[in-house]
């Protein structure tokens, strides 16, 4: 593939290891900084995005968009791209719905842009063989090889929009899913003074449990923030697959207990996520 000039849209912990891999594949990485935070700049600046300022900018100096934010987010910056009078590839690689992100690629393939259905399975991509990106749509192999030298995988699902989004729900709905369980068992058990018996009784069945049980509720609070929004796409893909939707509504009702741990650089006391568990336990 011949060097393209690639936007990202925006440049937060994740999007910033897709631009490094971009990067590393060849290929000229910008960004729009206009209402960014001093964070978000910082790590543009150090890995050596070019900065175009505006939106309407970016994407009049890019052939392909790609956009990785909350969910809750995403249809602003679709807005903004639209706005733009774009006519390149616009990747969508966030935690959405299928049913949502379909009506996203309706919207942009009406207004002349190409639209790839994209989905991140991993943490940051920094190591080799941790993070994937899924990709579907018609000109998904061309959203894969932005991404040819790595770090960062791909893997093409094929052309119709919303299997990559599907996939990511599915592995999202278990993974993230059963931390949120974990977390409020240990929260219960803590309310009723039983939590070292249960960790006594986990450990006699699974022996590594409880110290896995802590590490991953600890684990998930700076991005607990996040989830929140994850948590609730979800619920409407199950609602849509006719499945009960309701585990992961309460699921995005705990993680939003644990926003206060919002980007913390240091993991809290595995007491202090109890407490932050159980403070809604009074609420109306």
């Amino acid at each position: 593939m011949k060097s393209e000039r690639i936007g990202i849209l925006h440049p937060g912990e994740m999007g910033i290891s897709i631009a490094a891999s971009a990067l590393r594949s060849g290929h000229e990485v910008f960004w729009a900084s206009e209402g960014r935070s001093f964070a978000t700049r910082d790590r543009a600046a150090r890995y050596g995005l070019r900065d175009r300022r505006a939106v309407a900018d970016l994407c009049a100096a890019c052939s392909i968009l790609i956009s990785v934010c909350p969910p809750h987010a995403a249809e602003t910056v679709a807005r903004l791209v639209l706005a733009s009078s774009f006519t390149g590839l616009y990747v969508d690689a966030n935690a959405l719905s299928p049913k949502r992100t379909i009506t996203m690629g309706h919207a942009m393939e009406e207004a002349g842009i190409a639209f790839v259905d994209g989905g991140i399975i991993g943490e940051p991509a920094w190591k080799p063989q941790t993070t994937w990106l899924y990709l579907a749509g018609l000109r998904a192999a061309d959203a894969a090889a932005c991404f040819s030298a790595g770090p960062l995988k791909t893997h093409v699902l094929g052309e119709t929009i919303g299997k990559a989004s599907a996939l990511k729900m599915c592995f999202s709905a278990y993974s993230k899913g059963t931390t949120a369980l974990l977390s409020a068992a240990l929260a219960a058990a803590e309310h009723l003074g039983v939590r070292q018996a249960l960790v006594e009784e986990w450990a006699r069945r699974e022996p590594e449990l409880p110290a896995l049980a802590s590490q991953r509720v600890r684990g998930a609070t700076a991005k607990a923030w996040r989830f929140v929004g994850e948590m609730e796409e979800i619920a409407a893909t199950f609602d849509d697959a006719g499945l009960p939707p309701d585990f992961h509504r309460a699921a995005a009702r705990l993680y939003g207990r644990l926003a206060r741990f919002k980007d913390s650089h240091t993991l809290p006391e595995f007491e202090e996520v109890l407490a932050a568990l159980l403070q809604g336990e009074r609420e109306p």
